[in-house]
């Protein structure tokens, strides 16, 4: 009888059938060969399949409890499970597991961003008896481009640009091949059937070491390469490309060849070998071309992440036949900079390449698999002791962020300056890739591009739009043609509201927003603000003590302006013959001033660094956005509080005493840069400690561009968390102007959820 039973059971079981739903990020990341590798092993019958809503399966057999657990616990390495829903269905009839057609429908599901080729591959790639040995688009389901081939949703190769390379027969034979990783891989191809350089790694190594420029095209665009050891050459980079000074990234083979031009912590290094592959800023060892980073301490520096990066220093090591070359220090380290001349859009297609870059290349490399969308390379540091943005792209985008909440379908413009989009779908936020400057036509073009393929690829419908308060964005008037409602979000309070929705902050929040400018409420310039914040709903509490901006914008280009300025605010304009000698315009400025001109005023911590740096002597003008900052954070060892270097009066923090001591130029640079940032930090967390007491609030958004600065974002958080104080940095997003679509989205989403009157919106 209890065999009978035992049998009964057994039958029973076999006769259970169930259908999963998986949701997130699981097409394209070998998500149905990985379904039907377990349901095989474990003998279960049924199917898996893309659809609309990311994966489809049915499952009938004994083993479906230690299916369903396995399925959870152990995804594919590049998949992103957000749910896994499961029901019970009526049995069928069926004696194997099969791989289904993919199904068209409203897009649910999500792709998932470029990964850098993983070591299964590289093994392939200098394997002499691998049928990939040396091919350059070698990739598998585990790794390789995504986003940037991925026409439209659900992901298979007909929707992407391999669909006009036709598989061979060895490569149909893996695709469809279960035990093969490959299986399904959609950018599968081998040197058969694959796309094609116009030049090999050896023609390409040749030309960098003699001393040429050479364009690369890639995974999201084209690079600019040359030797960064060579001096000569990378200065005549400089010149061609109209880039005076802004640091260039570099590209080292591997982890032991970084540690021979930078020193790093451990989280540093184990950021580079995230299968991102970002960029991430190190201390430099000095050992590279001056030209690389005028004037930084700090160099970033990336590993290759694509074949062809890994063929060029295979070719530069003398093509040796194993793989133990691959950990060994290299030689040859690699200027690797986006190719965007003149501060376009990073150069993505072939005839542009041609027609933008003949000019800046000696050499230009391109391959005939079409990029979809244009993407730069992530750029991040380590903050405080966690990983930090500042550039979100390549690797990342468009990875979305957990909102906590269904809401309304919000199209976010962005800003002006390191511009990017934000959409949002149920409880997720995706965030474009960094798009840049929206001063000219081209990178209005990509913009604009970038808005419509997000909403396209995601398949919604928007019902809102969020911009900033600042008539003469771009963004602003993009926003302003969509025939949406309209919801204009304060500059600052939304640099603020983007941290708070990372960290998924509901509650009354305080907030100190730190950056170069953004319009105030009633039109002042802004760029110190301290502010209570909940939900769409913000209050200024106080400010940096405004400081004279003589030109008014033109002061962000030209730091003798600010310190003009804070002469004149010290009442020291006699002063300015001394310290400006060299600039005969600053002391006619000072004699207007001192004659009864009365230039704008403004509140920004950034102006604050600019006044600073022109009064210790650094370069009256800058040649990128942030110049004096930077260099001024690199001279900084250990950051010196000065008594009495600031003052707190009502709602403003006044650095007046700190602006004379460095007025008077009885100290070096060293000095001054590390008594500036240890005043600062003191004054800052003092005033944010007032505040809280005041307001009865423990939680402290740090956001704007001047958190980017690593010496003030570890000094005030570090200070704030002594003083009680829950201090937040931004960590999904970059906290400058990079990561203000998340916040301008945010708010105007819990603005639709409020109980304002929603006809109110187009007069926010």
């Amino acid at each position: 009888m209890a065999q009978a039973d035992a049998v009964q059971a057994a039958t029973q079981r076999l006769r259970v059938r169930v259908r999963v739903r998986v949701r997130g990020a699981v097409q394209g990341v070998g998500f149905r060969p990985f379904v039907y590798d377990l349901a095989t092993r474990m003998r279960l019958d049924g199917f898996v399949k893309n659809d609309a809503a990311g994966v489809l399966l049915e499952v009938q057999g004994e083993r479906i409890d230690a299916f369903l657990d396995a399925l959870s616990r152990r995804p594919p390495p590049l998949a992103r499970v957000d749910a896994i829903e499961v029901e019970e269905v009526a049995p069928r009839e069926s004696s194997s597991f099969v791989i289904l057609d993919s199904v068209d429908g409203s897009t649910e599901t999500r792709i998932v961003p470029d990964a850098a080729i993983c070591e299964d591959c590289l093994d392939d790639l200098f394997n002499p008896a691998s049928r990939f040995y040396l091919h350059s688009f070698i990739a598998c389901t585990h790794c390789g481009p995504r986003y940037t081939l991925t026409r439209r949703l659900p992901y298979d190769r007909a929707r992407t640009t391999m669909a006009p390379f036709a598989m061979c027969p060895d490569c149909a034979r893996d695709y469809r091949d279960p035990a093969n990783r490959r299986f399904h891989a959609e950018p599968l191809c081998c040197p058969a059937c694959g796309p094609k350089l116009s030049s090999s790694p050896a023609e390409i190594v040749a030309a960098l070491r003699a001393g040429k420029i050479v364009a690369t095209k890639g995974i999201g665009g084209f690079h600019l390469m040359c030797d960064a050891r060579n001096g000569a050459t990378v200065e005549e980079l400089r010149r061609r490309k109209a880039r005076d000074a802004k640091p260039f990234a570099v590209m080292a083979a591997n982890v032991s060849s970084v540690a021979t031009i930078a020193r790093g912590m451990e989280q540093e290094f184990a950021l580079l070998q995230d299968r991102a592959r970002p960029i991430v800023l190190m201390q430099g060892r000095g050992v590279l071309a001056e030209a690389v980073a005028p004037r930084l301490n700090r160099i970033g520096v990336m590993l290759p992440y694509t074949p062809l990066h890994h063929l060029l220093f295979h070719a530069a090591a003398g093509a040796p036949a194993t793989r133990s070359w691959g950990d060994a220090p290299q030689e040859l380290v690699l200027v690797a900079t986006s190719a965007n001349p003149g501060g376009d859009p990073l150069v993505k297609d072939d005839e542009e390449a041609q027609e933008r870059l003949a000019a800046i290349a000696d050499l230009i490399v391109t391959h005939d698999r079409e990029i979809v969308t244009r993407i730069d390379d992530s750029v991040m540091s380590v903050v405080a002791g966690a990983p930090a943005f500042l550039r979100r792209a390549r690797g990342f985008a468009p990875e979305p962020i957990e909102l906590g909440g269904d809401g309304p379908c919000v199209v976010a413009a962005g800003a002006h300056l390191k511009a990017t989009i934000t959409v949002t779908r149920g409880r997720e936020a995706f965030v474009s890739q960094h798009i840049g400057d929206l001063s000219n036509a081209a990178t209005g073009r990509f913009y604009r591009e970038t808005a419509q393929r997000l909403v396209d690829i995601l398949d919604v419908t928007p019902e809102i739009v969020a911009c900033d308060l600042h008539p003469d964005y771009f963004s602003t008037r993009w926003a302003e043609e969509q025939g949406l409602p309209l919801f204009r979000a304060q500059h600052h309070a939304a640099h603020l509201a983007a941290v708070l929705a990372e960290h998924r902050i509901e509650a009354p929040a305080l907030g100190f927003a730190l950056d170069g400018h953004g319009l105030g409420d009633a039109g002042q310039s802004w760029g110190g603000e301290l502010m209570r914040l909940d939900g769409a709903s913000w209050r200024r509490l106080g400010g940096l003590a405004p400081l004279p901006a003589p030109g008014g914008d033109r002061a962000a280009r030209e730091p003798w302006r600010m310190g003009v300025g804070a002469l004149a605010k010290l009442g020291r304009l006699d002063a300015a013959a001394r310290l400006f000698a060299h600039e005969p315009r600053a002391l006619e400025m000072a004699s207007l001033i001192a004659q009864g001109y009365a230039p704008p005023v403004t509140s920004s911590l950034g102006r604050l660094f600019d006044a600073a740096a022109a009064l210790l002597g650094f370069s009256t003008r800058q040649r990128y956005e942030a110049q004096a900052a930077m260099e001024m954070e690199a001279l900084v060892v250990t950051p010196r509080a000065m008594e009495g270097g600031f003052r707190l009066a009502g709602d403003e923090l006044d650095f007046s005493p700190l602006l004379g001591a460095l007025a008077d130029r009885r100290m070096s640079p060293r000095e001054g840069a590390e008594l500036f940032h240890g005043a600062l930090i003191e004054g800052l967390a003092q005033f944010v400690a007032r505040a809280a007491t005041a307001q009865r609030l423990d939680i402290v958004a740090l956001g704007g561009g001047c958190m980017a600065n690593r010496i003030l974002a570890e000094g005030l958080t570090t200070h704030l968390g002594m003083l009680g104080l829950r201090p937040l940095l931004a960590r999904k997003l970059p906290p400058n102007d990079g990561g203000l679509s998340l916040g301008q989205a945010a708010m105007a989403r819990a603005f639709a959820q409020s109980r304002i009157p929603k006809e109110l919106v187009l007069c926010v």
